[in-house]
Formats: structure tokens, sequence, C-alpha cells
């Protein structure tokens, strides 16, 4: 792919829109550009949280949430975990320290699914490769001294470039 013109990046989706058979006019493909853009960056923000949510579960917690906690020494109940803590595993992709470590993540991840569906309905899909890897090499102190956080990452931002990009490709069809 050659060199992006980014004087003409405005017009590229009503160019494309005009340029294909039955394509949309420019205000349903402005339209169409802004709720993908937005759901992205909304709906993103969900998903992600979703599977860190998932990717925090273990088989020995899941075990235990399933059956019954034997009764403590005094026969009572044992105290449940602390408010906030869900339970998940102290350096796990949900753990304070990872979400520490990670500070301004939930920003980052806004921008980088607007990044992402924006490069896919302009046309520049290589740029992601670059985006991920200016990230990567952004964190890469941070991640190397903290496994959760590094798991945090990687599956948090697999889980934010998947739904970006879905949501462009989606984008792009509905233009035409």
């Amino acid at each position: 792919m050659g060199v992006v013109e980014w004087s003409a990046v405005p017009s590229v989706l009503s160019a494309s829109a005009s340029a294909s058979a039955g394509g949309a006019s420019g205000p349903v493909t402005a339209l169409v550009a802004t709720g993908a853009l937005l759901l992205s960056v909304v709906g993103g923000y969900w998903v992600t949280r979703w599977v860190l949510v998932l990717a925090a579960r273990t088989e020995a917690s899941e075990a235990a949430a399933s059956a019954a906690p034997p009764p403590g020494p005094d026969g009572l109940p044992p105290v449940p975990p602390p408010p906030g803590t869900d339970g998940a595993p102290a350096d796990g992709p949900t753990s304070e320290t990872a979400a520490a470590v990670l500070r301004g993540g939930t920003w980052i991840g806004f921008l980088e699914r607007f990044a992402v569906t924006g490069l896919i309905l302009v046309g520049y899909p290589a740029g992601i490769a670059i985006l991920v890897a200016i990230k990567g090499l952004g964190r890469y102190s941070e991640l190397q001294a903290n496994t959760g956080a590094s798991e945090r990452f990687v599956v948090g931002t697999l889980a934010s470039i998947v739904w970006a990009t879905g949501l462009g490709v989606l984008g792009l069809w509905w233009i035409g």
C-alpha cells in the first residue's frame, strides 16, 4: 500500500459511497460513519470490560463459586471477599494492581477504538499495525514488570481491536 494523502481523508467516505453502484448518499455515509465510530468507542468499553472479567476467571475460582463454602471453625459461613474484588486473582487482568499499572488505559482504549474504526472506514487498515506497535512500545516497561498488567493489556487490546474492526467493516458494508 502506498503513502496516504492525509488531506484527502475527509472526502474518502463520500467518494467511496458515490463510486459504488447504489452506494449511500453523502449525509447517509456521514451518519453511518459517525454511528460506527460512536458505537465502536462506547460499545467497545463494555465489550472489553466483559472480556477482561471472563479472562480473570479460573477453574479454581469457578469450582469454588459453584461449591458451597465449608463452615468456618465456629460453624459460621466464611467471610466473603471484600467488596470490589469479586474474587478475582490478585495478579489477574482485573486486579487493582494491573489497573493501577496501566493507568489511563480506559482513555487509551477509547482513542484506540476510534482510530481503528476510522482507519477501516477511510480504507487504511495497515494503520492498525502502526497503532498497535506504538501502543506496545509505549507500555513495554510497565508490561515487563507486571504479569497481570501484561495479561490485561493483551486481552483488552485484542478485544478492543476485534470490536472496532468489526464495526468498521460493518460500516463499510452498510455504506456500500
